[in-house]
């Protein structure tokens, strides 16, 4: 079955997830990547087709880094239900300056479902 990442930016915007202080610094802390983790898990459990197509997921088997680390595929073996982890990777941060930087996400499963939200270090 195909599994999806949720990620940080479409699960603020699609469902408002994110907290009025989520502004605090411009990309997020790490400490409210982990709450947004913990929405956009509830959310699937409670309904996944509805939490889906409001996510936006992408399928992230075949996404690397800008170094070429497989980063999906990190996060699709890391995941467990029930515990979150962590996968480090260099990401470019949105806006015009593509160079990468280092990038966490937090990853865990709920159901068939693979959930991540990053920040940036």
């Amino acid at each position: 079955m195909l599994r999806t990442l949720m990620l940080c930016a479409a699960a603020s915007v699609a469902i408002g997830l994110a907290h009025p202080t989520f502004a605090q610094g411009q990309f997020g802390t790490a400490a409210e990547a982990k709450a947004m983790l913990e929405k956009a898990v509830a959310a699937v459990k409670a309904d996944k087709t509805k939490a889906l197509d409001a996510l936006k997921g992408k399928n992230i088997r075949e996404i690397k880094d800008k170094n070429g680390k497989a980063l999906g595929e990190e996060m699709m073996t890391v995941a467990k239900e029930g515990k979150v982890d962590e996968v480090s990777y260099m990401w470019p941060r949105p806006g015009a300056d593509t160079t990468p930087v280092q990038k966490v996400s937090y990853v865990t499963k709920a159901g068939d479902q693979v959930c991540g939200v990053g920040y940036y270090k």
